[in-house]
């Protein structure tokens, strides 16, 4: 890929020019005040690398999904007032998906962005949103086919760690992986099999391929049509771990307070008990394996971490992250939110600011924003 010091030379100087820099400031809002700024952090090396030089920059992003309208709850002004505090000279349009263009890859949409926005033209284009890559979106695959372009730093970097997992020589390398859905992730789950020397499965993923050996489940979780997929990845070696034991709600609880009986079960439930969290059991051997390993890859929290009975499980994943002696990523989405929030972050190695982007790369190798910048 085209790195920032090949914009230089293409465009011969930067002072004075005008770049689009797209950015994924898709922050997480609470009362219109920003929780987590990491996002916006993660660009800064990249927009400060182009003002030192004297390049006119320009941000943009999306932020939630407004659908093609107008919607004010959604407009980047809490982002706009956080870029001011870390760095001034950066501008901000407006929030890219209030145009249905964006999503749609619109001709019209591509340029009208760089023609200006409105305002004067733009001389060249840095992707440095690595999370919003592996969608063909307008402002991530339009502007390379049109003006002299670039990965920023944060993009450079997650292609570089997270593409060297697939020919990793680190070893034992060890894959995590939690969540709700096999379906979302049966293809990254059959990439890294192909890679791995374990593959820790967790989350309400589990109980599927628990069905799929013959277990009762209760009311957990399960994906009936992915069953057979289980079975067949499940006789594809020994690769996969699964929980010894579970975590389980009663069938009067309820998530989010303190009604019903919490209680540790093993890998068969009773009618009614839903399966939340991997059990204390399950956790020792999980630590085990990450402090054995010396690459380890984790995606999806261990259980509904969000309700405090139900975090012990994603708690002990994060803690045996930050202690592993082994190189540590983290592919972004809500193992990054459990990072965050139990504080572990400044001892992993590599948090990936996308979680569907860093699945898509691990599975496919590509993605269409890095496809674009190859061909600008």
């Amino acid at each position: 890929m085209p790195r920032l010091e090949d914009l230089e030379t293409s465009l011969v100087t930067l002072k004075g020019k005008r770049i689009l820099v797209r950015c994924d400031f898709n922050v997480p809002l609470r009362n219109q005040k920003i929780s987590d700024d990491l996002r916006i952090r993660a660009a800064l090396p990249t927009l400060e690398w182009l003002i030192e030089r004297g390049a006119d920059v320009v941000a943009c992003t999306h932020l939630g999904r407004p659908n093609g309208r107008i919607d004010p709850a959604l407009a980047v002004e809490p982002v706009r007032a956080r870029l001011k505090e870390l760095s001034p000279n950066v501008e901000i349009l407006e929030n890219l998906r209030f145009d249905s263009g964006e999503t749609a890859n619109s001709p019209e949409f591509v340029s009208y962005l760089i023609s200006g926005a409105g305002g004067k033209a733009f001389d060249g284009y840095v992707n440095d949103a690595f999370g919003a890559s592996h969608r063909s979106h307008a402002s991530v695959v339009g502007p390379p086919q049109k003006l002299p372009s670039a990965a920023g730093r944060l993009l450079e970097r997650e292609v570089e760690v997270l593409g060297a997992l697939r020919t990793t020589k680190k070893k034992p390398f060890l894959g995590i992986l939690g969540g709700a859905k096999v379906s979302d992730k049966l293809g990254v789950i059959e990439a890294l099999l192909e890679v791995v020397d374990q593959l820790i499965i967790g989350g309400a993923m589990c109980f599927t391929f628990f069905k799929a050996l013959g277990h009762e489940i209760g009311d957990s979780l399960c994906e009936v049509k992915q069953i057979d997929n289980c079975k067949h990845l499940l006789d594809l070696g020994d690769k996969i771990i699964l929980p010894s034991d579970i975590t389980a709600l009663s069938p009067d609880g309820a998530i989010g307070n303190d009604h019903g009986e919490v209680r540790q079960m093993g890998r068969s439930l009773p009618q009614g008990w839903k399966g939340l969290d991997i059990g204390p059991g399950s956790a020792a051997e999980f630590e085990d394996a990450i402090h054995e390993a010396k690459m380890i890859f984790w995606n999806g929290p261990m259980g509904m971490f969000e309700d405090p009975r139900f975090a012990s499980g994603t708690r002990a994943i994060g803690q045996a992250m930050a202690d592993a002696k082994g190189f540590t990523v983290i592919g972004g989405g809500d193992s990054a939110a459990a990072i965050a929030e139990f504080k572990f972050a400044p001892y992993i190695d590599h948090i990936s600011t996308g979680g569907g982007a860093s699945l898509e790369l691990l599975e496919n190798g590509d993605l269409p924003g890095l496809i674009a910048l190859r061909k600008s």
